[in-house]
């Protein structure tokens, strides 16, 4: 069997064993959570060495930060909130209507495709996981050809704790994942980058199936006059330097009062080296490949051609080795380099001076809409201006990604950043059909509207329409 045809065997058998049982009740739904809340437990180990693997160099206790917290916070959620997610919501009945009744039914759409990026290869796994099995979905899951060490495991752990009809894993490359995206779902999610995600739009256009889409984007972060740069600094080095910037919300660039560059920059430096010395240790995190790490070397280099400033903020040479690259702030950038047209996805972080708040503004509505929006302002009134004037997939106020880490909070782009959402209840609604459903009574008022219109029927209009 080829692979394609797999996949399309796969498919059948989810959606063959979703109708046998289309709305599977709570109890099933948190066995489904439960185990995969122990998938993740009693491998955590195996999976964290497999990260590190992959990347040639990921910090055991940087992926129990930033995958394997949120992936169980996430799972704690659901399974907290699920019964009440699933009860039918009475709705509001019209008085012209009553008295019948309305409600929403929340049903599983039936199965599920989640397409998962490289660079958190298990929290962006599990979040949409989580989300869709709460739904009382089947899922199949695509992980990315560019960790295939955790890929393979993490396959094989799965077919451990649950039944191919409920769960299963895909692996392959780019052909594979084509294939996989052009799949008939009930709904497809995926996160990566920008041009991929058209991509991926226009393939399941064919076959009408509904889309999340999570990408990414040049995420601003704004610092108010008068703000402390230290604490901002403090704050934007440790979020930019998580997984060495591998992180589609991470800091893409700084906007900063005029005057206040050298400042800022000697605070970042003094920041970067308390967290990682010179950036010869195990907590800095390897760029995923030699194609990424080739990648930035070269936007570093166009906008050093261009005439940016570069200033390292590690002391020591350059070269950090086993694919770490030698964190930077660039200041006085071109705004036509590279490295202000593309998302970074890297330790690189570009600094733009502004004169005041509302040119900061129209700086970022220059830009097409990023998945997050980062303001260091004590002052309400200005941050409320800020937060109404521009579009974002989340904001987090004084700090950096944080918004992502709030399983009450919806999580998604915005524009050129994505469309949908998951996390929290907004997945629970995402991969599920909200159905209304109105029950009507044995005695109303309709049969007084039914032809012929008489006298009495046009009389009701009027009232009904207010003239």
């Amino acid at each position: 069997m080829s692979g394609i045809e797999h996949l399309a065997n796969l498919l059948h058998v989810q959606r063959e064993a979703f109708l046998a049982e289309p709305e599977p009740t709570l109890a099933v739904r948190l066995d489904r959570l439960a185990r995969l809340e122990r998938l993740l437990r009693e491998n955590r180990a195996a999976f964290a060495q497999a990260i590190d693997s992959d990347f040639a160099g990921r910090s055991p206790s940087e992926t129990a930060l930033l995958e394997f917290f949120p992936s169980l916070q996430g799972i704690t959620h659901a399974r907290r909130h699920l019964k009440r997610w699933i009860r039918d919501e009475r709705r509001h009945v019209s008085i012209w209507f009553q008295p019948g009744r309305a409600r929403v039914r929340y049903q599983p759409l039936g199965v599920a495709g989640i397409i998962v990026p490289w660079n958190y290869p298990l929290f962006l796994a599990i979040g949409p996981l989580t989300a869709a099995l709460a739904a009382g979905n089947r899922a199949l899951l695509k992980l990315s050809e560019f960790t295939p060490a955790f890929s393979a495991l993490f396959a094989e752990r799965v077919a451990a704790y649950f039944a191919a009809d409920e769960l299963a894993v895909v692996q392959g490359g780019v052909e594979v994942a084509q294939a996989f995206a052009a799949l008939p779902f009930d709904h497809l999610l995926f996160t990566g980058s920008t041009a991929v995600g058209r991509q991926v739009m226009r393939t399941a256009a064919d076959a009408l199936v509904p889309l999340t889409l999570e990408l990414g984007g040049k995420s601003p972060v704004l610092i108010a006059p008068g703000f402390d740069l230290e604490l901002a600094a403090r704050r934007i080095a440790m979020a930019k330097l998580l997984n060495a910037g591998q992180t589609c919300v991470a800091p893409d660039y700084v906007l900063l009062p005029q005057g206040t560059e050298a400042a800022f920059a000697a605070a970042v430096k003094k920041a970067a080296t308390v967290l990682y010395g010179d950036g010869r240790t195990a907590d800095y995190t390897s760029i995923i490949n030699a194609r990424q790490h080739a990648r930035l070397c070269g936007l570093l280099e166009d906008a050093r051609a261009a005439g940016a400033r570069c200033l390292p903020l590690f002391e020591g040479r350059g070269d950090l080795g086993a694919r770490r690259l030698m964190p930077q702030l660039l200041l006085d950038v071109p705004l036509d380099s590279r490295i202000m047209q593309e998302e970074i996805f890297g330790p690189l972080l570009p600094v733009i001076s502004y004169a005041d708040t509302d040119a900061a503004i129209r700086f970022i509505n220059a830009r097409e809409r990023p998945l997050a929006l980062y303001v260091f302002d004590n002052d309400r009134r200005r941050v409320e201006q800020v937060i109404a004037a521009t579009r974002s997939g989340g904001v987090t106020v004084n700090d950096c990604m944080l918004h992502v880490a709030q399983d009450d909070l919806p999580f998604g782009g915005v524009g050129a950043s994505g469309m949908g959402h998951y996390h929290g209840r907004e997945g629970f609604i995402t991969f599920s059909k909200l159905r209304p459903i109105f029950r009507q009574s044995r005695f109303n008022a309709l049969p007084l509207l039914a032809a012929p219109y008489g006298a009495r029927a046009r009389r009701l209009l009027r009232l009904m329409l207010g003239d």
